[in-house]
C-alpha cells in the first residue's frame, strides 16, 4: 500500500503517529487551510504559466471563506457520517475580519475537514471533494 504524503513527512522527519480524533477542531482547519490552498494553486498552476498577480487572483477568490462556505453546501450530501461529523465540529464560534460570521464558521468546519482527510491519509478523497465542488460551482481556475 502506497504512503499517503503525511505519512511519508512524519515519517522523514520523525513524527510519531497520533490520534489526530484529539486534536482540536481548529487545529484541523489550520492543515486544511494549508492544504486546501495547495491543491487550488496546483491547478491554477497547472493550468499554465502567467503572472504571479494573476495565479493569486485566480487563487484568492477560490479559497476565500464565502466560497468554501458555498462549496461545503454543495458537498453536505455527499458526506458520510464521519465526515460530516467532523464539519460539524470544525465550524469555528470565532469570528474572521473579512466574512460573514455564516461563511466563516461553515468554511472553518470545510477546512477541518479537509485537514482531517489530509491527515487520515485520505488525499483522494479530499481532491474528489475538492473537484466535486470546483465543478458543481463552475468555478473558473
Amino acid at each position: 500500500m502506497q504512503k499517503g504524503i503525511d505519512s511519508y513527512i512524519k515519517e522523514q522527519f520523525g513524527i510519531s503517529e497520533v490520534d489526530i480524533r484529539t486534536y482540536s477542531p481548529l487545529t484541523l482547519a489550520y492543515i486544511g487551510d494549508g492544504i486546501f490552498d495547495l491543491v487550488i494553486r496546483s491547478v491554477v498552476v497547472g493550468k499554465g504559466n502567467t503572472r504571479a498577480g494573476e495565479l493569486h487572483k485566480r487563487t484568492s477568490q477560490i479559497v476565500k471563506a464565502h466560497t468554501q462556505a458555498e462549496m461545503i453546501e454543495k458537498l453536505l450530501p455527499m458526506l458520510t457520517e464521519e465526515e460530516a461529523e467532523v464539519y460539524r465540529r470544525g465550524k469555528s464560534p470565532t469570528m474572521a475580519k473579512n466574512a460573514t460570521m455564516s461563511d466563516y464558521r461553515k468554511a472553518t468546519g470545510f477546512e477541518a475537514l479537509m485537514g482531517y482527510l489530509y491527515l487520515k491519509d485520505e488525499f483522494e478523497r479530499l481532491v474528489e471533494l475538492v473537484k466535486t465542488g470546483v465543478d458543481e460551482l463552475a468555478l473558473k481556475m
